[in-house]
């Protein structure tokens, strides 16, 4: 076991977690080694080389504004998303960028932005290049990163995982049936488990502040989803759908039996209509699934009695002990596996947490996250346009409502499945790998090359 609940729930913007969050911090790390090895002062130019599906949906996903920012220093968790308009306006009008803030370089995208729609490198389907060349011409530095799914990067020939993969958890699984057994040998709840292996980086308070920041941010990004109307960038013409709904839900007296249903849709939407504008969002694992987790939080909270604070603890917890499970024995990129690897994946981890929120058992907390992932098996990516919009934003309210029903059906259940959720991860991942490349983030085929754009 490597990674953290809080190297799966980042803050960051949109609109994607691999294609923008990924490449403003390699292109961040990229400036700062320049900058950390004295070779900051003789850079003179950079080029950036995309390869794969960075290329193909590059504009779309944000992915020519991430490697500007990043380059200036700028990095996803830190960047007022207000400020990203002015600063690329102002890299893109002067024709320069200021290296880590310190030194002015020329740089147009014409040239020193290439984009390999055909290539695709063997380490990872999104790669990036960095070139850093003198006054002469003569290369400085270069480095290739992978965005590996979640805002994860890795460079090339070194050590792949996060700075805490080197550490000592007190319950190492690395499979949900060690999982259970270590907690069935302790006699501790799934989250209990993972709050020990969290206590191992950090103090239980700071674990509980982290998480309260993590629901704040989430929060906050449904709330500016829930009130801004208007039309989404990047040409589609598509038109913010939450805010209305939630004006209707709000005014209407009336009951209806669906009325749980359609707050989850307005919650998820909310959400990802704010990701697609390049708002302020945390992967959950990914931005491209980042409305799941939070709909399902926010249905907890408002629908089911006796919800509060230390089921919303237990729920993340829990949700993040699953996303290390894919993480570690899959994938949860999109570009590597189909969104089975982002909304289904999240849909998984909500299941399980929501589970886990109201107490129900560890056999209960692994059947629901199977069934949030079996029925998003062979789920493509192929957004339209190459813009986080269609099929995502539906697609998470469809994830969110997936989760919920994944809870009920395992807290119905006998504790008997046929399916475990190991054989759900590893059929998941060989299904991606056998994906044709084309329904993988490219938006060469599916609904992208179906769908006229207009």
């Amino acid at each position: 076991m490597k990674t953290s609940i809080f190297d799966l729930f980042k803050l960051g913007i949109g609109p994607s977690s691999s294609h923008t969050m990924g490449p403003m911090r390699a292109a961040h790390e990229f400036a700062s080694r320049l900058d950390a090895g004295g070779k900051l002062p003789a850079a003179a130019s950079v080029r950036i080389d995309l390869y794969g599906s960075l290329a193909l949906t590059c504009v779309g996903h944000g992915t020519d504004r991430a490697v500007i920012l990043g380059l200036q220093g700028e990095r996803p968790d830190q960047i007022d998303p207000d400020r990203v308009e002015s600063i690329i306006a102002t890299a893109r009008s002067e024709g320069a960028l200021q290296l880590m803030g310190k030194k002015r370089i020329p740089f147009s995208e014409a040239t020193e932005l290439q984009l390999h729609k055909t290539v695709v490198h063997p380490g990872h389907p999104n790669a990036v290049r960095f070139t850093a060349f003198d006054s002469n011409g003569a290369i400085l530095a270069q480095e290739v990163y992978f965005s590996v799914g979640g805002g994860f990067i890795e460079r090339e020939g070194a050590p792949a995982g996060p700075a805490n993969g080197q550490r000592s958890f007190p319950f190492p699984m690395s499979s949900a049936g060690e999982l259970l057994g270590m907690a069935e040998r302790a006699a501790l709840p799934v989250w209990a488990i993972m709050l020990e292996n969290e206590k191992a980086l950090r103090s239980e308070g700071e674990i509980r502040a982290r998480i309260a920041t993590i629901w704040q941010v989430m929060c906050a990004c449904m709330e500016r989803g829930s009130r801004t109307d208007g039309i989404l960038p990047g040409g589609l013409n598509v038109r913010r759908r939450a805010p209305r709904l939630f004006r209707k839900l709000e005014n209407s007296s009336a009951p209806d039996p669906f009325a749980g249903m359609d707050w989850v849709n307005a919650f998820a939407m909310a959400v990802n209509e704010e990701n697609a504008a390049g708002g302020r969002v945390v992967t959950a694992p990914t931005n491209g699934a980042a409305g799941v987790i939070p709909a399902v939080v926010r249905y907890y909270e408002k629908f089911v009695p006796g919800a509060c604070g230390e089921g919303i603890f237990r729920f993340f917890l829990t949700a993040g002990a699953i996303g290390v499970l894919f993480k570690e024995n899959a994938s949860i990129s999109g570009a590597e596996v189909g969104c089975q690897g982002e909304v289904g994946v999240a849909c998984s981890m909500a299941a399980a947490g929501l589970v886990a929120a109201m107490g129900g058992s560890n056999d209960q907390i692994e059947e629901a996250a199977e069934i949030g992932i079996e029925h998003h098996l062979g789920m493509t990516c192929d957004p339209i346009g190459g813009l986080v919009q269609i099929p995502c934003i539906e697609r998470n309210a469809m994830g969110a409502v997936k989760a919920i029903n994944a809870c009920r059906m395992a807290m119905q259940s006998d504790g008997k499945h046929k399916v475990s959720l190991d054989q759900a991860i590893k059929t998941m991942y060989e299904t991606g790998l056998d994906m044709q490349a084309r329904y993988k983030e490219t938006s060469l085929a599916g609904l992208a090359l179906n769908v006229i754009e207009c």
